[in-house]
Order: structure tokens, then C-alpha cells, then sequence
């Protein structure tokens, strides 16, 4: 079931009250449901914005970008649910205008009881149950490595991250995994290539960056985390190192199993080599240290925006991300 159609008027207002330093204390409040490494999903409190899920981007400069990420943002979508085959939930998009005269874009989801998450439905399997997931997890992404092997025009990527995952119809007081679809949720990062080239103009995303960081990101991180999401062994990389930050660590080596066990067996076609422990534990290790300095130069750039030069900060930082 498609959302209802979303109030632009009171989307408008929502956007011109907002508090991004503290979204509770808006002129309409928000409610934070999760925060990521980049951007925070939250629902709006007022009335024709129950249960609704938002994200917000406010990384545009005028009306031409946000019209060229918008048809990039559909036609992933469209590939996705299409010729790729997965589970999206419900939802649609809106562009808004924000104080300082530029669009802002939002992504409006169904939202979906927390319970059913994947971080969060961790909390409810037996560690059988979890290897279960992950394997569910690895045959949606499955499809699309095979969609980008079976033909040469497109590449898709996704970021395989358990929290990225929702469990249709979960039930916590009754945990099961037989018939309930996985939803894929995290598409505010349209990624994928025609011919090779990049659809998304993936410098947008530098711009919630300091800018005394941006020429550092651009030159040494911005092309390899780019390419990480088209890589199976990585993505499957990412995926086992997150077990770490949910503190699930007790659960890596039956996952690392699952994940060695299905490129053996049901992708033994794309010939992806195996993961060992000590690999991912070295790559959590670098990626926690790199977001950890990350968000403490995001939080310094706002107190410099806010503090000293008295200018609007647009951005809704995550708290501290437990790691």
C-alpha cells in the first residue's frame, strides 16, 4: 500500500520550523527513529504524518540539481523493484524549499515497526535464526550482482548493512523468517552506472562535509567508498563488520561461515573469494576510526557555523553512534 499523498503545505512549514540541532523542539516536532553515519530518519508529529518515516537531504543548490537526483533516485528505484527484484517499502519523495531558498528533498517511507529491523530483530533470533537472516539478506543481494553480471549497460549497487533490511511482518513475541519478505530501505544513495559511468553526482554527498575536509574525502575516500558497494566481497565485508557495531560480536564467526558457505554454494558463479575473521575485524576497525573522526569534524564544523559565524546548519547529526 503506497502512502497517502503527502501534505506539501505542511511538509513546507515542517521544513521552514525545523530546529536541526534539536529536531524535538521544532515549531512541528520530530521524533528521531534512527540514526545513520550520514543522515537520521525521523516521523514528524503532526496531524497527516503518522506513520511515516523521513529522511531529509538538504544538499542542493538549486532547482536543476535536485531535478537531476530526483530522476536518478526514480529510475534506481524502478531498477531495484523491477528487472532486479527487490522488496521496497511503500513511499514517495517531495521537494521543499528550506529557509535559505534552496530545495530540499525528502524520502517519505511506510514506516515499519522498529522490532523488524534488521539490527534491531537481532535482539529476538537465536544466533540459528540470525545466520538465517543474514542468508536471506545475501540472496536479495544476490540479485543484483547477477542482474549486473547478466548484462553490460548497467551496474547496481546496494549497501548490504543488516540495519538497511526490514522484515515484513515480524512479530518479536513470535520470531519467524519463513514467508516474510525482506525490504530494502537505504535508497538515498541511488548508485548505479550506465556504460560505466556514475548516474549520481556522488560530490553532492560531500557537501554535508566540512569544507576544510572536502578536498581530503575527494582525493583519498570519495571513489573508494563509491566502488566498495559494487563489490560482492566487500559489500559481504561490510555486512559481517556490522555484526561489531551492533554488538553482536558474539555471532561473527557463524555469520562469516554463512556468508563463505553461500559464495561457495548458491554464488559459486560470481566466484567471490571467502571472508576470514581477521579481515573483518581489520576493516571495522579502519571504517569505525574514520567515521568516529568523521562525525567529531562535522560537529566541530557546526559549532564554527553556528557558534562563531552565527550561519544556519543545516544538518541533523546522529548523536553517539555505540560501537
Amino acid at each position: 500500500m503506497e502512502p497517502a499523498p503527502i501534505n506539501l503545505n505542511l511538509l513546507q512549514e515542517f521544513e521552514h520550523g525545523l530546529d536541526p540541532q534539536h529536531p524535538e523542539r521544532s515549531a512541528i516536532p520530530a521524533r528521531v527513529l534512527g540514526y545513520g553515519e550520514i543522515s537520521t530518519v525521523f516521523g514528524i508529529q503532526a496531524e497527516g504524518m503518522e506513520g511515516l518515516a523521513f529522511k531529509r537531504l538538504p544538499l542542493f543548490e538549486n532547482e536543476t540539481e535536485v531535478r537531476r537526483y530526483q530522476a536518478v533516485y526514480d529510475e534506481y528505484l524502478s531498477l531495484l523493484s523491477g528487472p532486479i527484484g527487490l522488496h521496497l517499502p511503500p513511499g514517495s519523495r517531495a521537494v521543499v524549499q528550506g529557509r535559505s531558498g534552496k530545495p530540499v528533498f525528502y524520502i517519505i517511507q511506510r514506516r515499519l515497526a522498529a522490532e523488524s529491523i534488521g539490527n534491531r530483530a537481532l535482539d529476538y533470533l537465536s544466533p540459528a535464526e540470525a545466520a538465517t537472516l543474514v542468508q536471506r539478506i545475501l540472496r536479495e543481494m544476490h540479485k543484483v550482482w547477477a542482474f549486473n553480471r547478466g548484462q553490460k549497460e548497467l551496474r547496481a549497487a546496494v549497501d548490504g548493512q543488516i540495519s538497511n533490511w526490514a522484515i515484513e511482518g515480524f512479530d518479536p513475541a513470535a520470531p519467524s523468517l519463513e514467508k516474510n519478505h525482506l525490504r530494502y530501505l537505504d535508497t538515498s544513495t541511488p548508485l548505479f552506472r550506465r556504460n560505466g559511468q556514475e548516474q549520481l553526482d556522488v560530490e553532492l554527498f560531500l557537501r554535508s562535509a566540512p569544507s576544510f575536509l572536502v578536498w581530503v574525502l575527494r582525493l583519498l575516500f570519495l571513489q573508494e567508498v563509491v566502488d566498495r558497494y559494487y563489490d560482492p566481497h566487500l559489500v559481504a565485508v561490510d555486512l559481517v563488520a556490522n555484526f561489531y557495531k551492533e554488538q553482536q560480536v558474539e555471532l561473527i564467526p557463524l555469520v562469516i561461515d554463512v556468508v563463505n558457505d553461500f559464495f561457495r554454494n548458491e554464488a559459486a558463479d560470481l566466484d567471490i573469494a571467502p571472508l576470514d575473521e581477521q579481515e573483518v575485524r581489520a576493516y571495522y576497525r579502519e571504517d569505525a576510526l574514520i567515521w568516529r573522526l568523521y562525525l567529531s569534524m562535522r560537529r566541530l564544523d557546526r559549532f564554527l557555523q553556528v557558534r562563531l559565524l552565527r550561519r544556519e546548519y543545516p544538518y541533523i547529526l546522529p548523536r553517539n553512534i555505540k560501537r
